[in-house]
């Protein structure tokens, strides 16, 4: 990654599919069970569906050198962690009869409003408040609870049906509801870990004023935001709990088929960001380029009914003239791997053709202008193939879901960027696959060197549209911030496609400037262009050099997700961009 302030990537292991098997739906109620596989390299609670799969048609042409193969740098290996089960039931019952460890019920700061008696003025808060001997009022007020997002507060009850209640804040609801409803997930999730809680049931406190339409989204996000809440990556610790959480009830938010396949899909996003968030995780002497070739072609075989996946080596990538990524590749003892999977449905017309491509360092040292002094961030430059990871958790969600109508290419050049004789230096000048001429002025900005190839062979497979994602500029975030990715495009109708997704998924994007006057800066004396251009601008410029390398013809969009793809606080990966992608996917699917 290009680094004026050093910015993130990431690094993987593998994650095995779950199913998620479809019970039998009794009464008014609809109940997902959410089981998770082991698998002897990673394991989550990621979904997967459990259709049957077709003959595979694998074409991987990947050779299995030794340095794919061999065992981990420092003996390092991740541990089989038992995948935490969670079934999922929407119920249509009095809350009051409900029987379990936590009844959690979420509050906006309306909904917290008191009248002249100090008693509660939403309905449900007065029922469950009267039903408590006023206990709920009395602790609200102690504990000085107003419904903000981020509150909680969590009541032992001796004697009732449920044996405690928490309060969860829902804030004023001025978020995008999507972010809203799964904070509401992750904070019940919150709940439930601290308490050791098996079972749960999630009550909206106004879920009478919303829609029927908003109330599936609203179920939909609050199972998303428990998932993602409840799952722990400890693939690398040397103890782990369990999760002890096994089933949510959701009340008052409907039931039936809809809200079924609703719960299904989040399932499935649920099961790629996992992924994602496992695959940036994992530390670069574990996740080397062949690892994360053979976890991508593990999705290809997984779903394989829908999925082909081709693997490129050096010489095969020398043959179609890629100098630019092999460039960058040159000095690393891990080889590189170019990954192509092909998403096409198993029946219908393919009516549109997309591409999205990956940033794949899974290291970055910075090469010969190496990462050095405070914030350059070489500690975490494992995320440096955040952008692959969106892309191959998208389409493990893909392989579920299956979408009609829709081809899609997924891409990656994986490779590291490290320092040897035989690395590229300052002043080296690289020929990409499409012809055009690059002198490195810097090699930590290689990322686009790698990207640049991609673009040109993802344009190559006739693709109408292609949305690149890469950890590729400090510059980004010292703009935009730890949580949003900016966005280049020439294409308006591409901007609103994925501006429109954003608002689905709750992820935050931001569209940037493609200020063409800035390209003065990346012209060289000797060749077609530079590789980076000055301090100001730098996003900019960097997205302009991608331009170079896409068809005229094809819709375009640079993602620069340095910023999101890490939570600091957490230390750990965010799993950002799959949601979006997943969204995009579908509205191009007919």
């Amino acid at each position: 990654m290009a680094s004026s302030t050093c910015a993130a990537a990431a690094a993987a292991v593998t994650i095995f599919a779950s199913r998620l098997r479809l019970c039998s739906v009794r009464h008014s109620s609809v109940l997902l069970r959410f089981a998770g596989h082991r698998h002897p390299f990673s394991s989550s609670s990621a979904f997967s569906s459990s259709l049957p799969r077709r003959h595979f048609r694998h074409r991987h042409r990947m050779a299995h050198s030794a340095a794919a193969t061999r065992a981990a740098l420092g003996l390092t290996k991740p541990n089989v962690v038992e995948a935490p089960q969670i079934t999922f039931s929407a119920k249509e019952i009095d809350f009051a009869e409900w029987k379990g460890d936590i009844l959690a019920v979420a509050v906006s700061e309306k909904d917290m409003s008191k009248d002249s008696d100090s008693k509660f003025e939403n309905s449900t808060l007065k029922r469950l408040d009267e039903q408590l001997g006023g206990l709920l009022a009395e602790t609200s007020a102690e504990e000085d609870f107003t419904g903000k997002a981020g509150q909680s507060t969590i009541l032992r009850l001796p004697g009732f049906g449920f044996k405690r209640i928490g309060l969860v804040g829902l804030g004023q609801h001025s978020q995008s509801a999507t972010t809203s409803y799964r904070g509401i997930g992750e904070a019940v999730a919150a709940v439930a870990k601290g308490s050791q809680a098996s079972n749960v049931a999630i009550l909206l406190a106004s879920a009478s004023d919303i829609s029927e339409e908003s109330k599936l989204s609203a179920a939909s996000a609050i199972a998303s935001g428990i998932v993602l809440g409840v799952y722990e990556d400890n693939r690398f610790k040397s103890e782990s709990k369990k999760a002890q959480l096994k089933a949510v009830d959701i009340i008052g938010l409907g039931s039936g088929p809809e809200l079924n396949q609703k719960l299904k899909y989040a399932s499935d996003v649920c099961s790629g960001v996992i992924f994602g968030k496992e695959l940036v995780n994992a530390p670069a002497n574990v996740l080397t380029p062949g690892v994360l070739a053979e976890e991508a072609s593990k999705v290809a075989s997984l779903y394989s009914d829908v999925f082909t996946a081709t693997i490129l080596d050096a010489e095969q990538c020398k043959e179609l003239k890629m100098g630019s990524y092999l460039g960058v590749a040159a000095a690393s003892s891990n080889p590189p791997h170019f990954i192509h999977l092909c998403y096409k449905p198993s029946s219908g017309d393919v009516k549109r053709k997309l591409a999205i491509v990956g940033k794949g360092l899974t290291f970055d040292s910075g090469g010969y202008n190496i990462k050095t002094g405070p914030g350059c961030m070489i500690e975490l430059m494992k995320f440096d193939m955040g952008g692959s990871a969106a892309v191959f958790g998208a389409a493990k969600a893909i392989g579920q879901i299956k979408p009609p109508g829709v081809e899609i290419h997924f891409i990656v050049a994986a490779c590291e960027n490290m320092i040897s004789g035989t690395g590229m230096r300052p002043g080296d000048i690289l020929t990409a696959s499409n012809g055009k001429t690059i002198e490195v002025n810097n090699t930590d900005a290689e990322g686009r060197l790698t990207l640049a190839d991609a673009l040109v062979y993802a344009c190559n497979q006739g693709v109408e549209k292609v949305i690149d994602l890469a950890t590729l500029t400090g510059a980004c975030i010292v703009a935009l911030g730890p949580n949003i990715a900016g966005f280049f495009t020439p294409s308006d109708e591409l901007a609103n496609e994925v501006s429109e997704a954003s608002d689905v998924s709750g992820e935050k994007f931001w569209r940037m400037p493609l200020e063409e006057s800035y390209w003065e800066s990346m012209k060289s004396g000797v060749a077609d262009m530079v590789n980076t251009g000055g301090r100001q601008g730098g996003a900019i410029t960097a997205a302009l050099f991608l331009k170079q390398f896409v068809d005229e013809k094809v819709q375009w969009m640079h993602i620069d997700m340095a910023g999101p793809v890490w939570n600091d606080k957490k230390r750990a990966a965010t799993g950002f961009g799959v949601s979006t992608l997943v969204e995009w996917v579908l509205k191009n699917s007919s």
